[in-house]
């Protein structure tokens, strides 16, 4: 397995450690829930230095991203973030990422932790332009500072102020480490997320850093488990759960980040007629007034026929019930439609819903 540069700290603080997309991760420190609602009412702080960054330059580079990438990467300038995804031929996605406009003829794509060898793979196989690909992934540690109480502890790292807007970042510097300093953020709340390449001296000396000016918030070190829960709530899709290569944006409700009007991109002709046709599913999302814990696979049934399966779930932490996502039917997509969990073989009413299922 590989190690983040925090590994040794992670276990000095008793963290619960797992296997994670090929790293040793830490899942939890104290409970899930306590981690949960230190982010959803102060702040709290992920190491997901697991995550991929992968860097495209050079006087095609906009170009290549155009082609791999969903959403318009014309529109970024440099300080600007922007949430996409890749498509096969046939639609399917390869992974959803965010792709960070450094410079000009410079982008920064970050791709999931178990996709990262896949993604780059992909890339490098449809560089149509000759654009420079080079994955820095273990190069770079990646903490993500979460919370109503964010901005003012990372206020007191920075010294100008701090009024970065949402999907957008700036250059910075702290504890004498030159970091990527973004706001974008997976769990809802305000957030940033620092990039830096790094030994692990400096991992260690920037989470300090964090911790020592976060001690007025009661700041907490969070896991992944939580980051799901996190995640869940708002609605944010996780590849391999909620959006893999079977699925497509459009069905996945990711259409918001898929261009049919730009040039051309890979899955384009596919999308293109999906969405002019209709999808035969949707991924919708599902609460239940019942006690139980919906768990991925579950089937969801109407009249007691098979319309879909949960993708995601679980008991929220803030409205205390169950949650999840699901694929359905498309007929059975709209928010107030009934429908069932089938639990141990009995059939459990659950109601469609909007997201988020916690409003911020």
């Amino acid at each position: 397995m590989k190690l983040t540069k925090l590994n040794n700290l992670h276990k000095s603080l008793g963290a619960k450690m797992v296997e994670f997309a090929g790293y040793e991760m830490p899942v939890q420190y104290s409970s899930i829930i306590a981690e949960h609602k230190s982010v959803r009412n102060s702040v709290g702080v992920f190491d997901v230095s697991h995550m991929g960054e992968v860097f495209i330059s050079g006087s095609k580079a906009l170009g290549v991203v155009q082609h791999l990438t969903t959403n318009d990467a014309s529109k970024l300038f440099p300080g600007k973030v922007q949430y996409s995804a890749m498509c096969y031929q046939n639609g399917g996605i390869v992974d959803d990422l965010l792709v960070y406009n450094l410079a000009e003829n410079e982008y920064m794509l970050v791709v999931n932790a178990a996709n990262i060898e896949k993604d780059y793979k992909w890339m490098v196989e449809n560089n149509e332009y000759g654009a420079e690909i080079k994955n820095l992934s273990d190069d770079y540690t990646l903490l993500a500072v979460q919370g109503p109480d964010s901005t003012k502890l990372i206020q007191k790292l920075v010294s100008s102020k701090l009024d970065l807007e949402y999907y957008h970042f700036r250059m910075e510097k702290i504890a004498g480490v030159d970091i990527i300093l973004s706001r974008t953020g997976y769990t809802g709340e305000t957030g940033y997320e620092l990039y830096f390449a790094g030994d692990e001296k400096d991992a260690e000396n920037l989470w300090n850093s964090i911790f020592e000016a976060g001690k007025e918030f009661n700041i907490q070190p969070v896991g992944l488990a939580a980051r799901d829960t996190l995640r869940l709530e708002m609605g944010f899709c996780l590849y391999g759960n909620d959006i893999d290569e079977t699925t497509n944006p459009i069905e996945a409700g990711l259409g918001w980040i898929t261009k049919l009007k730009k040039d051309e991109f890979i899955g384009k002709d596919v999308l293109l007629k999906e969405k002019e046709e209709g999808t035969k599913r949707r991924l919708i999302a599902l609460t239940s007034d019942e006690r139980f814990f919906p768990r991925q696979g579950y089937e969801i049934t109407s009249n007691s026929r098979n319309i879909g399966n949960i993708t995601s779930g679980t008991v929220s932490p803030v409205l205390e019930k169950p949650i999840a996502l699901g694929y359905v039917n498309s007929e059975f997509k709209t928010a107030g439609t009934m429908v069932n969990f089938i639990i141990r073989g009995k059939e459990v009413p659950a109601e469609v819903v909007k997201l988020p299922f916690v409003k911020k």
